[in-house]
């Protein structure tokens, strides 16, 4: 019988025993996020000893596997009571083992559930980008609510303007709270973002609670950019710094149906595919990824090796781009009435031998051509017809003998005469004849304005529109010194005009001259 009772209170101490640190952190934990995320700890009157004892072992186990520092994740803890008390705040621990010894000390602050104050500390004092101590600029903040919902207060309004300033709301109820308030704190969605659960069953919600934190500060680690038919950069945050240590990257096309380097339990370089790999030493944030293929999906993966600290291997797969032959764009700019300049690219000089370029009026021109090298992206086609709409059509020649052609159309300039000759005779105290002779060109008409000048009277200025067949007009009740102007007008644009003054002498109180 005592050899039994001994049995069972050695098997009741292993089963009992703290896990104490973890040896590996879940897999994509570490180094995954950048952040910050202000925890508020219901330590109220209302919350027994036993209660509290068991949601700091639950924020333990959930921060446990984060990576803490400037470039990772960073914890505040914030105590509700009468008087809310920051245990400390995003700058104060670095690491896990400074974290969790500082939270194997924090003492219950009791008094009444003070939330609505809690929470205006916690926007003064931590979750205001900028302010000392406070949350990181341009990253995202995270507030994580941990309350047994014994009269929390009035806490929508605090928490409806965090969540406007950009905060993300999560709430854990240890089953006293009231779901219609709670589920309006949260952001969205709510069955992710907020819990109800018994104070001993803490840990079944612990990776759910910890994925729905990863979910809103999870860090781009690793991009790519700069992806061309043959190259690529990888770039990534170096989370090395400072540290010794190397990047193992490692990269290959993926195969038809696989997961590119390391996918499905496949080695590299099976499946008929080499892998590249390159080291990069701990200082460094990008590598460039040379010798691809074009239109090829890639896999890549970036380890950071270190015997200081644990890193995840990160991955990513893109696509180069296909291999485009030049040219596969033309462009048409300096177009004026007797010629327009015309490029192509992109530029290949290491592939392409020349150019051959041909251009005609439409629908039955004189077909002109002319050829240039490889290395010219554009010409000036000269001594073309105003107002003419041209094909033009760019061919290279390719060295792998590869021949590309495109084609667009473009149009002169219209020709626009200038006004060849304006008069204007006084008829009176306001009235004036105007004429004027045009140039040659197919005339729309002529747009006729005049104003006063003389700032003492001036006034909006007038305009009247006349057909093509019109060279003078009457213009009556004209201010003093009026100036008047015509200017032709072709189908697509308006010609340069004249202008000239009319000087009246007489009845030039009447306009307000002395």
């Amino acid at each position: 019988m005592e050899s039994h009772t001994l049995a069972t209170w050695v098997l009741l101490c292993a089963l009992l025993r703290p896990s104490g640190t973890q040896d590996t952190a879940p897999e994509g934990v570490l180094n995954c996020c950048e952040g910050d995320v202000l925890f508020l700890l219901d330590s109220s009157g209302s919350v027994s000893s036993y209660e509290h004892s068991r949601m700091i072992t639950f924020l333990s186990e959930l921060l446990l596997p984060f990576s803490l520092g400037e470039d990772q994740v960073k914890v505040g803890l914030l105590q509700v009571g009468t008087k809310p008390r920051l245990e400390f705040g995003f700058d104060t621990h670095s690491s896990q083992s400074g974290l969790q010894g500082a939270l194997k000390n924090v003492k219950a602050v009791r008094g009444d559930t003070n939330t609505v104050e809690a929470l205006r500390m916690a926007k003064e004092l931590a979750l205001t980008p900028g302010a000392a101590g406070g949350a990181r600029e341009g990253l995202p903040r995270v507030l994580v609510w941990l309350t047994d919902g014994v009269k929390p207060g009035d806490v929508m309004g605090p928490m409806a303007r965090l969540r406007e300033e950009g905060v993300a709301v999560l709430v854990v109820s240890t089953g006293h709270g009231n779901y219609q308030v709670l589920k309006q704190v949260v952001t969205p969605p709510v069955e992710s973002n907020l819990y109800f659960v018994d104070i001993d069953d803490m840990s079944i919600i612990t990776k759910d609670l910890r994925d729905a934190i990863i979910e809103i500060i999870r860090a781009e680690r690793i991009t790519v950019r700069d992806v061309a038919t043959d190259s690529a950069t990888l770039q990534w945050r170096p989370v090395l710094s400072g540290l010794t240590g190397y990047y193992d990257i490692r990269y290959s096309p993926v195969p038809t149906g696989g997961t590119g380097v390391g996918g499905s339990g496949t080695s590299p370089g099976t499946g008929g595919f080499d892998y590249q790999k390159l080291s990069q030493p701990a200082d460094s944030s990008s590598a460039r990824l040379t010798g691809l293929k074009p239109d090829t999906t890639y896999s890549a993966t970036l380890t950071p090796e270190s015997n200081d600290q644990a890193f995840n291997t990160l991955s990513i797969t893109f696509k180069t781009k296909p291999d485009v032959l030049s040219p596969s764009v033309v462009t048409v700019s300096e177009s004026g009435q007797t010629s327009i300049r015309v490029s192509w690219g992109p530029s290949q000089p290491e592939r392409v031998t020349s150019y051959h370029v041909e251009y005609s009026a439409l629908p039955r021109g004189k077909l002109h051509s002319v050829t240039v090298g490889g290395t010219q992206d554009s010409m000036l086609l000269r001594d073309l017809q105003p107002d003419t709409t041209y094909l033009v059509t760019v061919s290279a020649r390719h060295a792998s003998g590869t021949e590309k052609a495109m084609s667009v159309k473009v149009c002169t300039q219209e020709v626009t005469p200038a006004l060849a000759d304006l008069q204007l005779t006084t008829m009176g105290s306001d009235e004036v004849q105007v004429e004027w002779r045009s140039g040659a060109g197919a005339l729309r008409g002529y747009w006729l304005t005049w104003e006063g000048q003389q700032s003492s009277v001036r006034g909006p200025g007038s305009a009247v529109y006349l057909p093509p067949d019109s060279l003078s007009t009457r213009l009556t009740r004209l201010p003093p010194a009026a100036r008047v102007c015509v200017s032709p007008i072709y189908r697509t644009a308006r010609g340069e005009g004249l202008c000239c003054t009319a000087q009246f002498h007489s009845n030039a109180l009447s306009y307000g001259y002395k």
